[in-house]
């Protein structure tokens, strides 16, 4: 394996990383990502994916860098003095590897649909733990609408473990035309409802509509879906977080399937 050393700010390969890392703009033109860790990085080969490049920091281990580059064939292989990967890496405790690396597409499943609708999403943890969640209940497509964060941002990717790289995703959506067009229930996630989520029928095509951590969900996206249900509460609180809401919608779909 060859390694190519970079020192400066100045290099071009140091500057595009360095506009991978932060901007969504940059990431949504090349349609790439920043890996960080070796976690993602496995998660990212299993799901079929080649990295184009690995960046490690100095202190990073050379015999373990070495042995992910030769699972990588044809793989730019960079290592960079400590304080210039703390520049481009995500994380307040770097992880010492990187990886430059195209967006995947996973195709959607011929199954019964079963779909996450995201509206306005604006952390990018409870963004990528959403996607996790829709991922391990076997959900056919994640729809995100334009307010909804970068779900290729490095923390959406943290939070995701792997989930963008097996997911269908659908971004940018307009959530009230999407359910318009939609040949299934969808239903809305939101408080006061007399109807229980454990009272429906979740077995047929689906979607379920989760909105804003803060806000909710919007008025048209609630005019759009089928039905509005809410999860029955008896302790003493007023809200569950829009993911864990989420997890316990779509796995008491898992449960009435299975």
């Amino acid at each position: 394996m060859s390694e190519t050393s970079i020192t400066s700010r100045d290099n071009p390969i140091f500057k595009r990383l360095k506009k991978l890392a932060e901007s969504a703009r940059a990431r949504r033109e090349a349609s790439m990502a920043l890996l960080d860790g070796e976690h993602l990085l496995g998660a990212y080969l299993d799901a079929g994916g080649q990295p184009h490049t690995l960046v490690r920091a100095a202190s990073f281990d050379a015999g373990r860098f070495g042995q992910w580059a030769a699972r990588c064939p044809g793989v730019r292989a960079i290592t960079l003095p400590d304080a210039l990967f703390d520049e481009i890496a995500p994380v307040s405790t770097p992880t010492g590897l990187l990886s430059e690396a195209a967006w995947l597409m996973p195709v959607a499943r011929a199954a019964t649909p079963l779909v996450i609708v995201l509206e306005n999403i604006q952390d990018p943890g409870n963004l990528g733990s959403m996607l996790r969640t829709g991922a391990a209940a076997g959900a056919t497509l994640a729809v995100l609408s334009r307010g909804c964060h970068d779900p290729w941002s490095p923390k959406a990717l943290r939070g995701g473990q792997g989930a963008q790289f097996v997911l269908p995703m659908a971004s940018g959506v307009d959530v009230a035309v999407w359910c318009a067009q939609f040949a299934g229930q969808s239903l809305a996630l939101a408080l006061g409802e007399e109807r229980s989520v454990f009272a429906s029928d979740l077995t047929g095509p689906l979607a379920f509509i989760v909105g804003n951590e803060g806000a909710g969900l919007s008025d048209d996206a609630r005019a759009a879906a089928t039905a509005t249900v809410q999860i029955p509460m008896p302790g003493k609180m007023e809200s569950l977080n829009a993911s864990a809401a989420l997890a316990i919608a779509v796995f008491e779909a898992v449960r009435q399937r299975v």
